[in-house]
Protein backbone atom coordinates (compact mmCIF):
# COMPACT_ATOMS: atom_id res chain seq x y z
CA UNK A 1 0.00 0.00 0.00
CA UNK A 2 1.38 3.41 -0.98
CA UNK A 3 1.83 6.30 1.42
CA UNK A 4 -1.07 8.21 -0.16
CA UNK A 5 -3.34 5.16 0.21
CA UNK A 6 -2.41 4.84 3.88
CA UNK A 7 -3.10 8.54 4.39
CA UNK A 8 -6.51 8.26 2.70
CA UNK A 9 -7.42 5.23 4.81
CA UNK A 10 -6.43 7.04 8.01
CA UNK A 11 -8.53 10.10 7.10
CA UNK A 12 -11.43 7.83 6.13
CA UNK A 13 -11.36 6.13 9.51
CA UNK A 14 -11.26 9.51 11.28
CA UNK A 15 -14.45 10.77 9.58
CA UNK A 16 -17.76 10.91 11.45
CA UNK A 17 -19.74 7.66 10.95
CA UNK A 18 -22.38 9.26 8.71
CA UNK A 19 -19.80 10.71 6.32
CA UNK A 20 -17.76 7.51 6.31
CA UNK A 21 -20.87 5.49 5.48
CA UNK A 22 -21.76 7.88 2.64
CA UNK A 23 -18.31 7.40 1.09
CA UNK A 24 -18.60 3.61 1.33
CA UNK A 25 -22.12 3.56 -0.14
CA UNK A 26 -21.04 5.77 -3.06
CA UNK A 27 -18.02 3.55 -3.71
CA UNK A 28 -20.29 0.50 -3.81
CA UNK A 29 -22.63 2.32 -6.22
CA UNK A 30 -19.72 3.12 -8.54
CA UNK A 31 -18.43 -0.44 -8.44
CA UNK A 32 -21.66 -2.46 -8.68
CA UNK A 33 -24.10 -0.17 -10.48
CA UNK A 34 -21.84 1.98 -12.63
CA UNK A 35 -19.33 -0.85 -13.15
CA UNK A 36 -16.36 1.46 -12.66
CA UNK A 37 -12.86 0.02 -12.44
CA UNK A 38 -11.03 -0.40 -9.15
CA UNK A 39 -8.68 2.46 -10.04
CA UNK A 40 -11.59 4.80 -10.81
CA UNK A 41 -13.38 3.95 -7.57
CA UNK A 42 -10.15 4.52 -5.62
CA UNK A 43 -9.74 7.97 -7.21
CA UNK A 44 -13.32 8.98 -6.32
CA UNK A 45 -12.91 7.75 -2.75
CA UNK A 46 -9.64 9.63 -2.35
CA UNK A 47 -11.27 12.87 -3.53
CA UNK A 48 -14.32 12.44 -1.30
CA UNK A 49 -12.29 11.63 1.80
CA UNK A 50 -10.27 14.78 1.17
CA UNK A 51 -13.49 16.80 0.73
CA UNK A 52 -15.08 15.48 3.93
CA UNK A 53 -11.87 15.92 5.91
CA UNK A 54 -11.96 19.59 4.85
CA UNK A 55 -15.68 19.84 5.64
CA UNK A 56 -15.15 18.49 9.15
CA UNK A 57 -12.41 21.07 9.72
CA UNK A 58 -14.97 23.72 8.74
CA UNK A 59 -17.43 22.35 11.31
CA UNK A 60 -19.56 20.35 8.87
CA UNK A 61 -20.02 17.00 10.63
CA UNK A 62 -23.28 15.95 8.98
CA UNK A 63 -23.90 15.32 5.29
CA UNK A 64 -26.97 17.56 5.32
CA UNK A 65 -24.69 20.51 6.16
CA UNK A 66 -22.69 20.09 2.96
CA UNK A 67 -23.28 23.09 0.68
CA UNK A 68 -21.71 24.93 -2.24
CA UNK A 69 -19.55 27.13 -0.02
CA UNK A 70 -17.86 24.06 1.48
CA UNK A 71 -17.19 22.63 -1.98
CA UNK A 72 -15.72 25.90 -3.22
CA UNK A 73 -13.60 26.29 -0.10
CA UNK A 74 -12.24 22.78 -0.57
CA UNK A 75 -11.24 23.45 -4.20
CA UNK A 76 -9.69 26.81 -3.24
CA UNK A 77 -7.58 25.09 -0.60
CA UNK A 78 -6.50 22.51 -3.17
CA UNK A 79 -5.39 25.25 -5.51
CA UNK A 80 -3.41 27.11 -2.84
CA UNK A 81 -1.54 23.90 -2.03
CA UNK A 82 -0.40 23.61 -5.65
CA UNK A 83 -2.88 21.20 -7.23
CA UNK A 84 -2.72 21.20 -11.03
CA UNK A 85 -5.65 22.33 -13.16
CA UNK A 86 -6.25 18.74 -14.26
CA UNK A 87 -6.38 17.59 -10.63
CA UNK A 88 -8.78 20.39 -9.69
CA UNK A 89 -11.04 19.53 -12.61
CA UNK A 90 -11.09 15.84 -11.63
CA UNK A 91 -11.81 16.61 -7.96
CA UNK A 92 -14.63 18.96 -8.90
CA UNK A 93 -16.08 16.24 -11.11
CA UNK A 94 -15.87 13.80 -8.19
CA UNK A 95 -17.73 16.23 -5.93
CA UNK A 96 -20.44 16.84 -8.54
CA UNK A 97 -20.91 13.11 -9.15
CA UNK A 98 -21.21 12.41 -5.43
CA UNK A 99 -23.67 15.26 -4.80
CA UNK A 100 -25.87 14.15 -7.71
CA UNK A 101 -25.92 10.60 -6.37
CA UNK A 102 -26.55 11.72 -2.77
CA UNK A 103 -29.49 13.88 -3.92
CA UNK A 104 -31.03 10.97 -5.84
CA UNK A 105 -30.51 8.72 -2.81
CA UNK A 106 -32.26 11.22 -0.53
CA UNK A 107 -29.11 12.02 1.46
CA UNK A 108 -29.07 15.65 0.29
CA UNK A 109 -32.13 17.85 -0.06
CA UNK A 110 -30.64 19.50 -3.14
CA UNK A 111 -27.90 18.77 -5.65
CA UNK A 112 -25.46 21.30 -4.19
CA UNK A 113 -22.67 20.29 -6.57
CA UNK A 114 -24.56 21.16 -9.75
CA UNK A 115 -23.41 24.79 -9.59
CA UNK A 116 -19.79 23.92 -8.77
CA UNK A 117 -17.52 25.28 -11.47
CA UNK A 118 -14.04 23.96 -12.12
CA UNK A 119 -11.11 25.16 -14.21
CA UNK A 120 -10.97 23.73 -17.69
CA UNK A 121 -8.31 21.06 -17.65
CA UNK A 122 -5.37 21.89 -19.89
CA UNK A 123 -4.96 19.00 -22.30
CA UNK A 124 -1.50 18.70 -23.75
CA UNK A 125 -1.31 17.30 -27.23
CA UNK A 126 -0.14 13.69 -27.05
CA UNK A 127 3.26 12.96 -28.51
CA UNK A 128 3.03 10.58 -31.45
CA UNK A 129 5.51 8.69 -33.57
CA UNK A 130 5.81 9.15 -37.29
CA UNK A 131 4.65 6.22 -39.38
CA UNK A 132 8.23 5.18 -40.13
CA UNK A 133 9.14 5.41 -36.43
CA UNK A 134 6.16 3.28 -35.45
CA UNK A 135 7.16 0.72 -38.08
CA UNK A 136 10.72 0.62 -36.74
CA UNK A 137 9.41 0.04 -33.22
CA UNK A 138 6.98 -2.69 -34.18
CA UNK A 139 9.60 -4.45 -36.34
CA UNK A 140 12.14 -4.46 -33.50
CA UNK A 141 11.45 -8.02 -32.28
CA UNK A 142 11.73 -9.47 -35.81
CA UNK A 143 15.49 -8.96 -35.62
CA UNK A 144 15.47 -11.56 -32.82
CA UNK A 145 13.10 -13.98 -34.55
CA UNK A 146 14.20 -16.69 -36.99
CA UNK A 147 12.07 -16.30 -40.13
CA UNK A 148 9.64 -19.16 -40.66
CA UNK A 149 6.83 -19.97 -43.00
CA UNK A 150 3.68 -18.62 -41.38
CA UNK A 151 0.74 -21.02 -41.64
CA UNK A 152 -2.50 -19.60 -42.99
CA UNK A 153 -5.10 -18.51 -40.45
CA UNK A 154 -7.34 -21.39 -41.50
CA UNK A 155 -4.73 -23.85 -40.18
CA UNK A 156 -4.94 -22.40 -36.67
CA UNK A 157 -7.21 -24.00 -34.07
CA UNK A 158 -10.76 -22.72 -33.85
CA UNK A 159 -10.31 -20.17 -31.07
CA UNK A 160 -14.01 -19.49 -30.72
CA UNK A 161 -14.31 -22.78 -28.87
CA UNK A 162 -12.35 -23.99 -25.87
CA UNK A 163 -8.66 -23.85 -26.84
CA UNK A 164 -6.46 -26.86 -26.32
CA UNK A 165 -4.09 -26.42 -23.37
CA UNK A 166 -0.56 -27.38 -24.53
CA UNK A 167 0.43 -27.85 -20.87
CA UNK A 168 -1.71 -31.01 -20.89
CA UNK A 169 -1.01 -32.24 -24.40
CA UNK A 170 2.73 -31.58 -24.48
CA UNK A 171 4.68 -29.07 -26.52
CA UNK A 172 3.18 -28.49 -29.92
CA UNK A 173 5.09 -29.49 -33.02
CA UNK A 174 7.39 -26.69 -34.12
CA UNK A 175 7.31 -25.00 -30.71
CA UNK A 176 10.49 -23.18 -29.80
CA UNK A 177 12.28 -22.74 -26.49
CA UNK A 178 10.94 -20.39 -23.81
CA UNK A 179 13.78 -17.91 -24.32
CA UNK A 180 13.32 -17.85 -28.08
CA UNK A 181 9.55 -17.41 -27.60
CA UNK A 182 9.97 -14.05 -25.87
CA UNK A 183 10.59 -12.02 -29.06
CA UNK A 184 7.58 -13.73 -30.64
CA UNK A 185 5.50 -12.54 -27.68
CA UNK A 186 6.99 -9.05 -27.88
CA UNK A 187 6.33 -8.89 -31.59
CA UNK A 188 2.64 -9.77 -31.28
CA UNK A 189 2.24 -7.33 -28.38
CA UNK A 190 3.69 -4.43 -30.38
CA UNK A 191 1.78 -5.38 -33.52
CA UNK A 192 -1.55 -5.50 -31.67
CA UNK A 193 -0.97 -2.26 -29.76
CA UNK A 194 -0.21 -0.30 -32.93
CA UNK A 195 -2.56 -2.14 -35.30
CA UNK A 196 -5.61 -1.81 -33.07
CA UNK A 197 -4.88 1.15 -30.77
CA UNK A 198 -6.15 -0.81 -27.76
CA UNK A 199 -5.16 0.15 -24.23
CA UNK A 200 -2.35 -1.87 -22.68
CA UNK A 201 -4.74 -3.29 -20.07
CA UNK A 202 -7.08 -4.39 -22.87
CA UNK A 203 -4.25 -6.09 -24.76
CA UNK A 204 -3.05 -7.93 -21.65
CA UNK A 205 -6.64 -8.94 -20.88
CA UNK A 206 -7.13 -10.72 -24.20
CA UNK A 207 -7.81 -14.45 -24.21
CA UNK A 208 -6.98 -16.82 -27.05
CA UNK A 209 -10.68 -17.09 -27.83
CA UNK A 210 -10.97 -13.32 -28.27
CA UNK A 211 -9.11 -13.54 -31.59
CA UNK A 212 -11.22 -14.14 -34.70
CA UNK A 213 -8.62 -15.17 -37.28
CA UNK A 214 -11.12 -15.48 -40.10
CA UNK A 215 -12.39 -11.90 -39.85
CA UNK A 216 -9.14 -10.49 -38.40
CA UNK A 217 -10.78 -8.86 -35.39
CA UNK A 218 -10.23 -9.08 -31.66
CA UNK A 219 -12.94 -8.88 -29.05
CA UNK A 220 -11.95 -6.28 -26.45
CA UNK A 221 -13.45 -5.65 -23.02
CA UNK A 222 -12.90 -1.95 -22.38
CA UNK A 223 -13.68 0.59 -19.69
CA UNK A 224 -17.00 0.16 -17.93
CA UNK A 225 -17.24 -3.41 -19.17
CA UNK A 226 -18.06 -2.22 -22.69
CA UNK A 227 -17.23 -4.80 -25.36
CA UNK A 228 -16.13 -3.90 -28.86
CA UNK A 229 -14.61 -5.60 -31.89
CA UNK A 230 -11.43 -4.10 -33.34
CA UNK A 231 -9.89 -5.13 -36.69
CA UNK A 232 -6.20 -5.75 -37.28
CA UNK A 233 -4.09 -6.20 -40.40
CA UNK A 234 -1.98 -8.87 -42.10
CA UNK A 235 1.28 -8.11 -40.21
CA UNK A 236 -0.49 -8.61 -36.87
CA UNK A 237 -2.03 -11.82 -38.21
CA UNK A 238 1.40 -13.17 -39.12
CA UNK A 239 2.68 -12.28 -35.66
CA UNK A 240 -0.32 -14.00 -34.07
CA UNK A 241 0.22 -17.12 -36.19
CA UNK A 242 3.85 -17.38 -35.12
CA UNK A 243 3.07 -16.72 -31.46
CA UNK A 244 0.22 -19.23 -31.21
CA UNK A 245 2.04 -21.95 -33.13
CA UNK A 246 5.61 -21.60 -31.86
CA UNK A 247 5.76 -19.09 -29.01
CA UNK A 248 2.85 -19.55 -26.64
CA UNK A 249 3.21 -23.37 -26.39
CA UNK A 250 6.79 -22.84 -25.18
CA UNK A 251 5.78 -20.37 -22.44
CA UNK A 252 2.46 -21.84 -21.34
CA UNK A 253 2.21 -23.10 -17.76
CA UNK A 254 -0.25 -24.23 -15.14
CA UNK A 255 -1.36 -20.64 -14.45
CA UNK A 256 -1.74 -19.56 -18.09
CA UNK A 257 -5.41 -20.32 -18.47
CA UNK A 258 -6.74 -18.90 -21.73
CA UNK A 259 -4.55 -15.76 -21.64
CA UNK A 260 -3.28 -14.78 -25.09
CA UNK A 261 -0.12 -12.99 -23.94
CA UNK A 262 2.04 -14.65 -21.31
CA UNK A 263 4.73 -13.48 -18.96
CA UNK A 264 8.04 -15.18 -18.19
CA UNK A 265 6.47 -17.42 -15.52
CA UNK A 266 3.60 -18.52 -17.71
CA UNK A 267 0.91 -16.29 -16.20
CA UNK A 268 -1.00 -13.54 -17.98
CA UNK A 269 1.28 -10.72 -19.14
CA UNK A 270 1.22 -7.81 -16.69
CA UNK A 271 0.56 -4.28 -18.09
CA UNK A 272 3.61 -2.99 -16.20
CA UNK A 273 5.80 -5.54 -17.97
CA UNK A 274 4.17 -4.64 -21.28
CA UNK A 275 5.10 -0.98 -20.73
CA UNK A 276 8.68 -1.99 -20.04
CA UNK A 277 8.76 -4.04 -23.24
CA UNK A 278 7.55 -1.12 -25.36
CA UNK A 279 10.00 1.28 -23.73
CA UNK A 280 12.94 -1.09 -24.19
CA UNK A 281 12.29 -1.61 -27.90
CA UNK A 282 11.79 2.13 -28.44
CA UNK A 283 15.13 2.83 -26.77
CA UNK A 284 16.85 0.10 -28.80
CA UNK A 285 15.48 1.64 -32.01
CA UNK A 286 16.74 5.09 -31.03
CA UNK A 287 13.21 6.49 -30.81
CA UNK A 288 11.79 9.04 -28.37
CA UNK A 289 10.56 7.64 -25.08
CA UNK A 290 7.44 5.67 -25.98
CA UNK A 291 4.74 3.87 -24.01
CA UNK A 292 1.82 1.65 -25.04
CA UNK A 293 -0.41 4.71 -24.75
CA UNK A 294 1.96 6.49 -27.13
CA UNK A 295 1.36 3.72 -29.65
CA UNK A 296 -2.38 4.19 -29.09
CA UNK A 297 -1.99 7.91 -29.80
CA UNK A 298 0.07 7.15 -32.89
CA UNK A 299 -2.45 4.64 -34.23
CA UNK A 300 -5.33 7.10 -33.85
CA UNK A 301 -3.40 9.95 -35.45
CA UNK A 302 -2.26 7.85 -38.41
CA UNK A 303 -5.81 6.62 -38.97
CA UNK A 304 -7.14 10.17 -39.13
CA UNK A 305 -4.28 11.32 -41.33
CA UNK A 306 -5.07 8.43 -43.64
CA UNK A 307 -8.66 9.61 -44.03
CA UNK A 308 -10.49 7.57 -41.39
CA UNK A 309 -13.79 8.95 -40.11
CA UNK A 310 -13.68 10.44 -36.61
CA UNK A 311 -16.66 8.36 -35.47
CA UNK A 312 -14.96 5.19 -36.70
CA UNK A 313 -11.80 6.05 -34.76
CA UNK A 314 -13.95 6.73 -31.67
CA UNK A 315 -15.44 3.26 -31.97
CA UNK A 316 -12.05 1.62 -32.52
CA UNK A 317 -10.53 3.32 -29.47
CA UNK A 318 -13.55 2.65 -27.27
CA UNK A 319 -14.09 6.30 -26.34
CA UNK A 320 -17.47 6.95 -24.73
CA UNK A 321 -17.36 10.59 -25.85
CA UNK A 322 -16.36 12.00 -29.22
CA UNK A 323 -14.60 14.84 -27.37
CA UNK A 324 -11.93 12.37 -26.26
CA UNK A 325 -11.26 11.41 -29.88
CA UNK A 326 -11.21 14.96 -31.23
CA UNK A 327 -7.85 15.69 -29.62
CA UNK A 328 -6.25 13.63 -32.38
CA UNK A 329 -7.56 16.04 -35.00
CA UNK A 330 -5.55 18.75 -33.23
CA UNK A 331 -2.43 16.60 -33.49
CA UNK A 332 -2.97 16.25 -37.23
CA UNK A 333 -3.52 20.01 -37.59
CA UNK A 334 -0.31 20.72 -35.67
CA UNK A 335 1.61 18.45 -38.03
CA UNK A 336 0.05 20.24 -40.99
CA UNK A 337 1.07 23.60 -39.56
CA UNK A 338 4.62 22.37 -38.98
CA UNK A 339 4.86 21.15 -42.56
CA UNK A 340 3.44 24.44 -43.82
CA UNK A 341 5.92 26.52 -41.83
CA UNK A 342 8.77 24.40 -43.10
CA UNK A 343 7.77 24.24 -46.76
CA UNK A 344 5.80 27.34 -47.73
CA UNK A 345 7.93 30.33 -48.84
CA UNK A 346 5.57 32.82 -47.19
CA UNK A 347 4.95 30.90 -44.00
Amino acid sequence: MSRSDRSTRAMHQALPPALREAVDDFAEHLSRVRNRSTHTVRAYVTDLVSLFDHAVRMGCVDLAELDLSVLRSWLARQRTTGAARTSLARRAASARAFCAWAHRAGLLSADVGAALASPRAHRELPSVLRADQAAALVDGPTRRVTPTDNPPAADLPNTHGAPTNPARTGRAAGATSGEAAVPLRDRVLLELLYATGVRVSEACGLDVGDVDHGRRVIRVLGKGGRERSVPYGAPAQRALNDWLRRGRPAMVGTHSGDALLLGARGGRLNPTTARQIVGAYAEAAGLPRTSPHGLRHSAATHLLEGGADLRAVQELLGHSSLASTQIYTHVSVERLRAAYRQAHPRA
